[in-house]
């Protein structure tokens, strides 16, 4: 399609998932004898949910050199027409197509978050699939701002930008054709729990850590930013030193 478009007549052969291994020693060899390819895509860019990843990777272990053209490109269309956080973001691909690995997926992404990911997440969808992977995004991620994009640079182009709960409750009622990208904003910068935070980290002071050694630690272990940690590990020994030059405070009855 895309060479019928430009006017340019050439042999093309077809490489998709199912024939890229099988293709690959024949490539390789035509390559070494001189032969040179363009690795094309109808519909966004190789390698990017496309392929061509084996193709390359073959071409490079062999010593072959690759460049590239820069083409078009859904997820970074989608996430510059998102309104979103552009950097950083993470590129998902597709999600997996069954439910219960698509879950897991979700559920693994927001225990990075958990741990300090902040990133914009890009995924591309099917538009059979939209509502239920909106569904599982929102039950795993919360109600945050997302956009779906749909049909970029082509006639009937869409971007509707709305909280995932919205989206998810849009699509199961109206049904979307075509191709989509999904972008999801970044989780918001959780606070931690100052109980949990002052029991881990006055265990460590009792270790006889040093106040730096302590926020270092729990800050490893619990994903908080080390600066957070160490401000109020500094305020907690501070404390401490205050209650050994003054003393108990009197009992009400003392």
């Amino acid at each position: 399609m895309l060479l019928r478009a430009h006017g340019i007549a050439r042999k093309c052969i077809a490489l998709h998932e199912h024939n890229e291994t099988a293709a690959l020693p024949g490539l390789i060899a035509a390559m070494r004898r001189g032969q040179r390819f363009a690795l094309i895509s109808d519909a966004g860019t190789p390698l990017v949910s496309d392929p061509g990843y084996r193709l390359v990777r073959a071409a490079i272990a062999a010593g072959l050199t690759v460049s590239g053209v820069p083409g078009p490109n859904a997820a970074v269309l989608a996430l510059t027409l998102s309104g979103l956080p552009p950097q950083p973001f993470l590129f998902n691909g597709f999600p997996p197509p069954k439910p219960g690995p698509r879950r897991a997926g979700l559920a693994g992404l927001r225990r990075a978050e958990t741990a300090g990911l902040r990133a914009t997440h890009v995924f591309y969808e099917a538009p059979h699939r939209l509502a239920a992977f909106l569904a599982d995004a929102l039950a795993a991620l919360g109600p945050r701002p997302a956009a779906v994009c749909r049909e970029l640079t082509k006639r009937f182009e869409e971007i509707r930008r709305a909280p995932l709960d919205e989206l998810a409750r849009h699509y199961a009622a109206h049904p979307p054709r075509g191709e989509i990208v999904v972008v999801i904003g970044p989780a918001e910068e959780e606070k931690p729990d100052e109980g949990g935070l002052d029991a881990a980290l006055g265990a460590a002071l009792e270790r006889g850590l040093s106040v730096k050694d302590a926020a270092a630690a729990v800050a490893a272990a619990t994903g908080l930013p080390r600066k957070e940690v160490y401000r109020r590990a500094l305020g907690l020994a501070t404390a401490e030193d205050l209650t050994d030059i003054t003393g108990p405070s009197p009992s009400p009855g003392g």
